[in-house]
């Protein structure tokens, strides 16, 4: 399994817009704050969403949560992989370590 770093992602998202980057976490933490970009697919709905949301099996895919002591984009990752998924990053710092590079999270408009 891939790990990235904050800055990897970045550079990621703003090179390549096959990339698809999901928030593993639940869907009142995704409106609170989020990568600007990234989806939200929470780790325990990964098995019957991933096929609607993911059609590619090779496609890009980074994965985040929380921070290094959040279990949610492991989870994701390594169910991502069972299901066919090649191309499985985890992006493992999540929202604390995008913060700590300087980066700038967005909320939901609802």
């Amino acid at each position: 399994m891939n790990t990235l770093t904050a800055k990897e992602v970045h550079e990621k998202l703003n090179s390549n817009a096959d990339t698809v980057l999901i928030n593993a976490l639940g869907p009142n933490s995704f409106r609170a704050k989020h990568i600007p970009g990234s989806i939200n697919i929470p780790s325990g709905e990964i098995e019957e969403r991933a096929d609607q949301v993911l059609p590619a099996k090779d496609q890009e895919i980074i994965v985040y949560c929380s921070s290094p002591d959040c279990t949610a984009s492991p989870t994701a990752a390594k169910k991502l992989s069972e299901l066919g998924y090649t191309n499985v990053s985890d992006f493992e710092a999540g929202l604390t370590g995008w913060l700590k590079e300087g980066f700038s999270l967005a909320r939901a408009n609802t």
